[in-house]
């Protein structure tokens, strides 16, 4: 299990860029189709962009077409929390990263083999770690 990472919201503030801060703390969505890693597919680690933690690896990505950076699979069964959201008169999963809680995106059942899932992430939550 990774472990926890916990900060002011002061500290998260001056750490993350303005849209990874809304993103991961405030639950923030950036637009689709114009974020930075939706065509990306460099070999590499997916991290977290507020805490470094390993959540993605590049062989796991995917173009679904959701105008996002979409993975079949997180890197550990430990990187990822997740919960029901509610918000927008929908029930999603919501995905969080596991160590500092960050709002990672969501996590649909409509993904490829040999997962079925869709996890549908924000370019602004990550850094890619290039190999």
């Amino acid at each position: 299990m990774p472990s926890k990472v916990t900060k002011t919201d002061e500290e998260w503030r001056r750490e993350l860029t303005p849209e990874a801060y809304r993103v991961l703390r405030q639950k923030g969505t950036e637009a689709p189709f114009v974020n930075e890693y939706d065509h990306v597919f460099a070999d590499g680690v997916y991290r977290c962009a507020g805490c470094g933690t390993e959540l993605f690896r590049s062989e796991t990505k995917y173009d679904s077409g959701c105008g996002w950076p979409a993975f079949y699979e997180p890197a550990g069964a430990d990187a990822l929390a997740e919960e029901t959201d509610t918000s927008y008169g929908m029930a999603r999963t919501e995905v969080m990263c596991a160590s500092c809680g960050g709002h990672l995106g969501h996590v649909f059942p409509d993904g490829p083999r040999p997962t079925g899932l869709r996890y549908c992430i924000n370019s602004a939550a990550l850094k890619l770690e290039e190999s």
